[in-house]
């Protein structure tokens, strides 16, 4: 994490030990954004990607509308510099989302010698600098450890405004580094007709795996949302939300687990939704027994608002 001197109302130049820039008000690889409400913040957003650098100054809030930015900016090559005025919010600001901003900018030190003292022993210590997207796992094999009842609730379906074809089906599940691979319903029976573009996808707080990599809440997906489609060689593609609809239905708990990860999976309790085996075979959850073998995607990131980041997190 870099120091810099906030030079611009004092006109003070004196570089303070462990500083690495005077800030006078404007540079042409840094873009300031004054955040004193959601306009600010969706502003620093709309930079990223397209500036080396990001100088936020939090008038109001500062810890939420910085892990938003610097969630938005990892990997991205944007790196972000918040402007920090009182001690307690420098911690925070250090270890935002295990990752932290990738410099402070702070008052002259003749009035905040604690400040910089303080930044200093941030400084050095230092944070891990990963680099571009945390990597995820192909589809893995997770044994069923059991299928219960879980009670009533609401219920979402996923109709694409594309086919599915056999074997494919979304990334769903209660924790997400442990997502199960829900087929789609292309499976016609005696007693319902097959809805090729839809995926039971199970209960509201739900994740989905999106096209880009996030995940997003079954309950926050709308038309016009753009999910990945998988399939269960591990091949994988993009198709449009063409609606959802949510009602009221039974339901089962599978819980499972794939190593030393465990995972759980609240599914409408119906003979038309189905989990893939590693044989590709698509299985019903009324027929699911504990040890029977599933398709699950692993990814060991921690998440902030869909975001995928370099951190620890657990979810039960």
């Amino acid at each position: 994490m870099e120091l810099w001197l906030d030079a611009s109302g004092s006109g003070s130049n004196s570089l303070p030990e462990g500083a690495s820039r005077v800030w006078d008000g404007s540079a042409p690889d840094v873009a300031e954004v004054a955040l004193d409400d959601y306009r600010g913040q969706d502003e620093a957003r709309s930079l990223v990607g397209m500036v080396p650098w990001i100088l936020v100054r939090c008038s109001d809030w500062t810890m939420i509308p910085l892990e938003n930015i610097v969630a938005a900016a990892v990997g991205s090559g944007t790196r972000v510099a918040a402007a920090i005025s009182n001690e307690v919010d420098l911690p925070g600001a250090a270890f935002a989302l295990e990752h932290g901003v990738d410099a402070v900018l702070l008052p002259p030190e003749v009035d905040s010698e604690a400040l910089w003292s303080a930044a200093r022993e941030w400084a050095s210590a230092g944070t891990e600098d990963d680099e571009g997207e945390p990597l995820s796992s192909e589809l893995s094999t997770a044994t069923v450890l059991s299928v219960e009842s879980g009670g009533v609730g609401e219920r979402l379906c996923v109709d694409l405004i594309e086919r599915l074809a056999p074997g494919e089906g979304m990334a769903i599940g209660s924790v997400s580094g442990a997502l199960c691979l829900v087929h789609g319903e292309t499976l016609p029976s005696e007693y319902v007709p097959s809805r090729p573009f839809r995926i039971n996808a199970g209960a509201v707080h739900a994740y989905a795996l999106m096209a880009d990599g996030s995940t997003k809440y079954l309950s926050e997906l709308r038309a016009g949302d753009v999910v990945a489609v998988l399939s269960a060689d591990g091949a994988r593609r993009s198709a449009s939300i063409g609606r959802l609809k949510i009602e009221r239905r039974p339901f089962l708990l599978v819980r499972f687990e794939c190593g030393s990860a465990e995972g759980q999976l609240m599914a409408q309790q119906a003979e038309t939704v189905r989990l893939v085996s590693p044989a590709g075979e698509a299985v019903s959850v009324t027929e699911l027994e504990s040890g029977d073998e599933m398709l699950v995607r692993l990814d060991s990131s921690m998440r902030h608002i869909g975001q995928a980041l370099p951190g620890e997190m657990s979810e039960r």
